[in-house]
C-alpha cells in the first residue's frame, strides 16, 4: 500500500515537473521570438534608423538614442488598437488565416528588401536638434509599426495569452529590448566609427537577418494554411 501511494506521488511529481518544463520552454520560445523580431526590425533600413543615424552624426549619440527610444512612446496605442481589433476577429479562422498570409508577405518582403540593402541605403539630411519629437513623428507616420503589429506582433501576443501572461510579457520585453537596444547600439557605433554603417560587416548582418525573416515568413504561411484548413 505504501509503495502504491509513493508511486502515485512520484508519478504526479514527474508529471508536474514535465508540465512546468514545457511551460518554461514555451516562455523561452516567446522571449526568443520577440528578441529576433525586435533585432530584425531594429537593424533593418528604414525611416527611424535613418533618423537615428542622422541625429547621431549631426548632434552626437544622445540625440540618436532619443530617436531610438521613440517606439516606446508611439507603439502602445498602436498595440492596444490592434488587440482590440483582433479580439473581435478570433472567432473567424478565415480572417486569421488572411492576416497570417498578410504577415507572411510583410516578413518575406522585408527580408528581400534587407537582402537588397546597399551601402547608400541611408540618406542623411541636415536638420535642427529636436531628436525625440522627430523620432515620435517619424514613427507615427511610418507604416511599418502598423503593419507589423496587425499582421505579426498582434496575433503572436493574442496567442501568447493562452500560454501564460509571462509569455506575453517576455515576448514584448524581448522585442523592445532588441528593437530599441539595436538602434541604441547603432547610434553608439556610428559615433565611434562613422564608417561602420556603410561597411560590408553591417550589410552582412542586415542580409543574414533578411534571410531569417524570409524563413519566419514561410512559417506564417503554414499558420495561414492551418487556419484555412488547407493542411
Amino acid at each position: 500500500m505504501y509503495n502504491y501511494v509513493l508511486s502515485n506521488r512520484m508519478s504526479g511529481l514527474v508529471s508536474k515537473v514535465k508540465k512546468e518544463a514545457m511551460q518554461m520552454l514555451d516562455l523561452i520560445e516567446y522571449l526568443v521570438m520577440g528578441a529576433f523580431l525586435g533585432l530584425a526590425a531594429g537593424t533593418s533600413p528604414g525611416p527611424l534608423l535613418a533618423v537615428t543615424i542622422s541625429e547621431t552624426l549631426q548632434h552626437g549619440k544622445w540625440e540618436g538614442i532619443k530617436v531610438a527610444v521613440s517606439p516606446l512612446i508611439t507603439d502602445l496605442p498602436i498595440i492596444l488598437a490592434v488587440l482590440f481589433v483582433l479580439s473581435h476577429l478570433t472567432g473567424s479562422d478565415f480572417v486569421i488565416g488572411i492576416i497570417a498570409f498578410f504577415g507572411a508577405s510583410y516578413l518575406i518582403y522585408s527580408g528581400i528588401e534587407s537582402l537588397k540593402s546597399r551601402t547608400d541605403s541611408f540618406e542623411i539630411k541636415e536638420a535642427k536638434k529636436d531628436a525625440l519629437k522627430k523620432g515620435v513623428i517619424v514613427n507615427f507616420g511610418n507604416p511599418h509599426p502598423y503593419v507589423f503589429w496587425l499582421s505579426i506582433g498582434g496575433p503572436i501576443i493574442y496567442k501568447s495569452f493562452s500560454i501564460h501572461v509571462w509569455a506575453t510579457i517576455l515576448f514584448i520585453a524581448g522585442f523592445y529590448m532588441l528593437l530599441v537596444g539595436s538602434k541604441v547600439g547603432v547610434a553608439l557605433i556610428v559615433e565611434k566609427s562613422k564608417f561602420f554603417i556603410n561597411s560590408k560587416y553591417y550589410l552582412s548582418i542586415i542580409r543574414a537577418l533578411g534571410i531569417a525573416q524570409i524563413v519566419f515568413g514561410l512559417t506564417f504561411i503554414k499558420v495561414g494554411l492551418d487556419s484555412l484548413n488547407v493542411i
